[in-house]
Parts: C-alpha cells; sequence; structure tokens
C-alpha cells in the first residue's frame, strides 16, 4: 500500500501507485468552539481529537483526529446516523480515513456502514479473527476486502495511523473472541510533548498487564458497565446476569474504579486529566453511580465524563500549553457547561 502525504494534505487510501490510488482530503475538523473540552490549549493541527459518538448496547463509535488523520474506534451505527453524530462533534465523513474493530459482537459494527466504508474507501483495521468471521457473515465485509481496504492489526504490536498517530492493540477479556483495548500516541512534537490516550470496553476482568498499558495516559475511555446491585435485582434472565458478571462480561463500577485506581497508581503525578466512561448500562446502572465510584479513585483535578448512548458527547482536545491573556484564563475558568454529558 502506497501512503504519502502531499503539501496540499491529502492523503492516499488506496492502491499500491499512486496513480491507481484515490485522494482522500485531510481538512482540519471544525469543532464547534462551546464543545470543545481543552486538556490543554489548542493551538495547532497537530492536536489530538478524542470524541465519544455513542456508547452502550445499542451501538458504539469514538472518533479520534491527530494531523489531519481521522480514525473511528467502532462503528456500530448506521452511516446516517453516524453522519448525524459526526457533525455533531464538528466533523463529517469527509474527515474519516480508516475504521479500528475492537471485536465482533453486533453493538461495534454495522452491515450498511460496512458497504458505506467501501463506496468512499475508507480502510477497516481489524484483527485476522475478525477478518474470519466478518468474511463468512458480512457480504459487506467480503466486498471491503476483496477491494483491499481491509489491514489487520496484532495483539501488542505498534500500528501506525497516518503520519503522526499510533496505537498498540492490548487484548482484553471479553466472550466476544478476540477483543482488544488500545493506547493512541501521538508523534513527539517540537518541545518533547507526547499526548497519550488509552480506550478499553467490553472486557468482564482486568490484568496488570492492562494497567501497564494504560498508565501515563492524558486521557482514559473505559468501561463502567453497570451497578452490582441493579444488576442483581434486575428482571434479567439468570443466565444474561451471570454473563454481564463473568470474567469475560462487563466491568462494574467497582471493578472499573479499581482499575483506575491502579492505573493513576503506576503514573506520573497529575498525569491523567481525564476519565471518559463508557457502556454504561441503561438498565442496570446510573452516571451518579459510576461517576461517585469513579471519583474515590481519583483526585478532584480529574474530569470525569459519562458517556451517552443517545447523543455524542464533546470533543476533548489535547494540544501544546501556551500562556495566555487573565481574559481568556477567566473565559475558561467560568465554562460550565459540556453537551452531551451526563
Amino acid at each position: 500500500m502506497f501512503w504519502e502525504y502531499t503539501d496540499r494534505r491529502r492523503f492516499w487510501v488506496a492502491g499500491d501507485q499512486p496513480e491507481s490510488g484515490r485522494f482522500r482530503s485531510l481538512d482540519p475538523i471544525a469543532i464547534p468552539k462551546q464543545n470543545v473540552y481543552h486538556v490543554q490549549s489548542l493551538e495547532s493541527r497537530e492536536d489530538m481529537l478524542f470524541s465519544v459518538l455513542a456508547s452502550g448496547s445499542s451501538g458504539n463509535a469514538s472518533l479520534i483526529e491527530m494531523g489531519g488523520f481521522g480514525v473511528l474506534i467502532d462503528a456500530g451505527l448506521g452511516p446516517r446516523q453516524l453522519a448525524r453524530r459526526l457533525a455533531d462533534a464538528g466533523a463529517s465523513w469527509h474527515h474519516v480515513h480508516a475504521v479500528l474493530l475492537t471485536h465482533i459482537h453486533g453493538d461495534h459494527w454495522n452491515e450498511r456502514t460496512l458497504r458505506h466504508l467501501c463506496r468512499h474507501g475508507i480502510l477497516l483495521f481489524c484483527h485476522a479473527e475478525h477478518q474470519d468471521w466478518l468474511g463468512q457473515e458480512s457480504r459487506a465485509f467480503r466486498h471491503l476486502d476483496s477491494a483491499g481496504l481491509v489491514r489487520d492489526y496484532r495483539e501488542q504490536e505498534e500500528l501506525r495511523l497516518g503520519q503522526s498517530l499510533r496505537c498498540v492493540p492490548v487484548p482484553i477479556r471479553h466472550d466476544g473472541g478476540v477483543t482488544c483495548g488500545f493506547r493512541f500516541e501521538s508523534e513527539v512534537d517540537f518541545f518533547g510533548q507526547r499526548w497519550s490516550l488509552g480506550y478499553a470496553t467490553d472486557l468482564g476482568c482486568w490484568e496488570e498487564r492492562l494497567v501497564d498499558a494504560l498508565a501515563n495516559v492524558d486521557v482514559l475511555a473505559l468501561e463502567f458497565n453497570h451497578d452490582v446491585d441493579m444488576e442483581m435485582s434486575s428482571r434479567r434472565s439468570p443466565e444474561l446476569i451471570a454473563r454481564v458478571l463473568g470474567d469475560a462480561g462487563h466491568l462494574s463500577n467497582i471493578q472499573a474504579a479499581d482499575l483506575v485506581r491502579r492505573i493513576v497508581g503506576c503514573s506520573e503525578p497529575g498525569r491523567l486529566r481525564h476519565l471518559v466512561q463508557l457502556h454504561l448500562s441503561r438498565e442496570c446502572n446510573r452516571p451518579a453511580l459510576a461517576r461517585a465510584a469513579a471519583r474515590e479513585a481519583l483526585s478532584d483535578d480529574v474530569k470525569i465524563h459519562s458517556a451517552r448512548q443517545d447523543r455524542s458527547g464533546p470533543c476533548l482536545a489535547l494540544g501544546r500549553t501556551r500562556k495566555r491573556g487573565k481574559k481568556r484564563r477567566r473565559e475558561h475558568r467560568h465554562q460550565a457547561c459540556f453537551p452531551g454529558w451526563e
């Protein structure tokens, strides 16, 4: 595959030679100012942008963008619904250049969206076992594969996503076959700084290797699926309750908080700035319960956000610190509402 950035910020997405490739523009995402929460002050195109578009059992998708290269983590909604969520985040399908699949459960991929990827020359990165299963179950995937738009990743091996963004797939335990979380990192900038983001959802338990993989990140996106008491007293079938509570099911608030506490303990003091809670059960959890569990593991200066199933969250922007006037600092300090988060 021939990948090349040009001076006009265009990117080859298909073809072994430039003559056979298709251009996709790398125009910057125009994030609405009222929908941005800065980890540090936004200053350049080399900022890392992250927004959860949907999180829950009805469909999952998140957008991460670095250096003009946009990646969807999962694509569990249809293309039109994703277009609306992208628009809410100040982006569009025009900004998506690849999709990264965590696992094959049906709330993480969508047949119509795979067809959309094929029509628009968007790459799909997934594990070899994902490819084997999707090759049998999805006609759209077979077309995508025939078009040369499927790429594989391997656990614990660095994957380059565009010129400025890289990630390492981290194996996690779930009953959806091979399931991976990810650690995303930017390149080291002129000031010797590197931005990082950890992402892990759909896991029933955790091990020390996951702590090592997610330590020292600026933003941590982690599953807080259920409150154990609410799960046990729900009207769900005993089989479903046992599955959710099992080691290959989903993390409870307490399990996730323990993981956060361990990650923070293995990180540089003050490194983690934001915790994004993923995959909250609408039946067996409440944002207030999830936040309360997380707060016990975090200092007060770490912001906690609970992702929603029905709307996009704001964009977290990781960028260089720069000096600002007193008026700008005062305005930033009084920003109180971030749409789309509970």
